[in-house]
């Protein structure tokens, strides 16, 4: 094997400490530090970008840890694993009393195992490979995937969201029981947003699934993610776009958020989505749904859906801050943008320095619409002068509308028509929950830590 191979992704002094002690990738040792420390694990290869100082192994945990190569005193090789990056498949067994669920993959990994032999990650996809790493799932349904794309999430696009779209109106048409739409987390309540504008009146439950934590993590939630997921497919009679994911930081239970007021809200917590101003559809575990609201649209056997795949790419959002300069909307405009969405603070102000900017947006045809950077709450733009002056300059107000799905649905909307009026008629016309009435009293709920009678609040509940 070329030395390539053997010592992949590693160099500089830590390829110099694995010749010295005859570690490759692969090799099970014990490595001890001249502080003393103890660890055994199996050698991971690296990336070629990766620092130069660390030797990772993934230990029997199912963690990895990097070891700066010059504290290491000694390697005792214990043994050497060979790398298999498939997985064994087993039939997914099909059942007539089941539900068919169509799972569609955009990219990254739905689904996981550890090959404890080598430590490597082996991504499942088929029905046979995820009946292999999830058996629970053939508790639920007859399952059938199909991989529509392999991007990152950040790379998801209006190429994939309308493909996407086109692929679940063909599933409807041919009477699937439900969708689930494997994505990485980042972006997930964008296309949640878009999808619920491009499906409309869905029959079926269309869920969305991802993951926070990669299934060679013992705190992975990506089994159980997609056990629920599929359960809400194949069970629920919440026929919406939806978001699946952890509930608690705990495995208690999975939330059902509608897919125009969700968000992704910490980078890497499990339970990092939430329904924002709002509650979420429903609980879910692996016996039992259940809904926490009885608005939501309902299962239905026909298929008069509304397949409206529009998407218009000129399109900008820009997150207000003090002392922006206008050249940042002017940007835009001499670029040929046909929408612009502000996240604007407060009730949705922006400063008067960007007044000329709105007043040529206007006047050159560009739609410009408010949204609040505080997620939660309503923009007011009656309120303060501010304003007033602002909506003069054709500033469009957006209730509560989340700011990510405000530019999805201008999006949505420029896609259609060029007619500003026609354009506001769609803006401001609820589809999906993207706009409510009123916030509900328990709809705005961030406990801080630290503060006595929240700490035993939640004591109740930490596990």
């Amino acid at each position: 094997m070329e030395d390539k191979e053997l010592f992949k992704g590693y160099s500089s002094i830590t390829l110099d400490v694995m010749k010295k002690w005859g570690a490759f990738v692969w090799s099970d040792i014990d490595v001890e530090t001249s502080e003393g420390s103890k660890y055994s694990g199996i050698i991971l290869p690296r990336s070629e970008t990766a620092d130069k100082l660390h030797l990772v192994l993934k230990m029997a945990t199912g963690y990895n840890i990097g070891i700066r190569a010059d504290k290491i005193s000694s390697i005792v090789i214990k043994g050497r694993k060979v790398a298999n990056y498939k997985i064994p498949e087993k039939a997914f067994p099909y059942d007539k009393g089941k539900p068919r669920v169509k799972l569609f993959g955009t990219g990254g990994t739905i689904a996981s195992r550890l090959d404890y032999r080598t430590g490597a990650v082996i991504p499942a996809f088929s029905p046979g490979e995820l009946y292999g790493s999830v058996p629970e799932l053939a508790d639920y349904c007859n399952l059938e995937t199909e991989k529509l794309y392999g991007v990152f999430s950040e790379n998801m696009g209006p190429e994939q969201w309308i493909g996407t779209a086109n692929a679940i109106a063909k599933e409807i048409e041919k009477g699937v029981k439900g969708i689930v739409i494997g994505h990485g987390t980042d972006t997930m309540h964008h296309t949640a947003a878009i999808l619920s504008f491009m499906i409309q009146n869905s029959p079926v439950p269309i869920v969305m699934v991802g993951s926070q934590r990669s299934s060679d993590r013992p705190s992975s939630d990506a089994a159980l993610n997609l056990i629920h997921a599929v359960k809400a497919a194949g069970e629920s009679d919440i026929a919406e776009v939806m978001v699946c994911m952890f509930g608690p930081t705990s495995d208690s239970y999975g939330l059902l958020h509608r897919g125009t007021r969700v968000r992704k809200m910490h980078s890497s917590y499990r339970s990092t989505f939430r329904t924002i101003g709002d509650i979420p559809l429903a609980m879910i575990d692996r016996n039992k749904i259940s809904p926490l609201r009885q608005d939501y649209k309902r299962r239905r056997t026909d298929n008069n859906f509304i397949l409206a795949p529009y998407f218009e790419e000129r399109v900008g959002m820009v997150y207000y801050y003090p002392n922006m300069m206008p050249d940042m909307i002017d940007s835009m405009i001499d670029s040929g943008y046909k929408g612009i969405v502000i996240a604007g603070t407060g009730l949705g102000h922006v400063n008067k320095p960007l007044y000329p900017a709105l007043k040529r947006a206007k006047d050159k045809g560009v739609a410009v619409y408010m949204t609040v950077q505080t997620l939660w709450g309503y923009v007011q733009m009656y309120v303060y002068e501010t304003g007033r002056e602002m909506m003069d300059l054709g500033v469009v107000p957006t209730a509560n509308m989340l700011p990510e799905v405000a530019y999805m649905k201008l999006c949505w909307a420029l896609g259609q028509t060029s007619d500003l009026e026609k354009v506001k008629e769609i803006m401001l016309d609820p589809i999906n929950g993207e706009t409510t009435d009123r916030e509900p009293s328990n709809g705005y709920l961030v406990y801080q830590g630290g503060i006595p009678e929240v700490e035993e609040f939640i004591s109740k509940f930490r596990k």
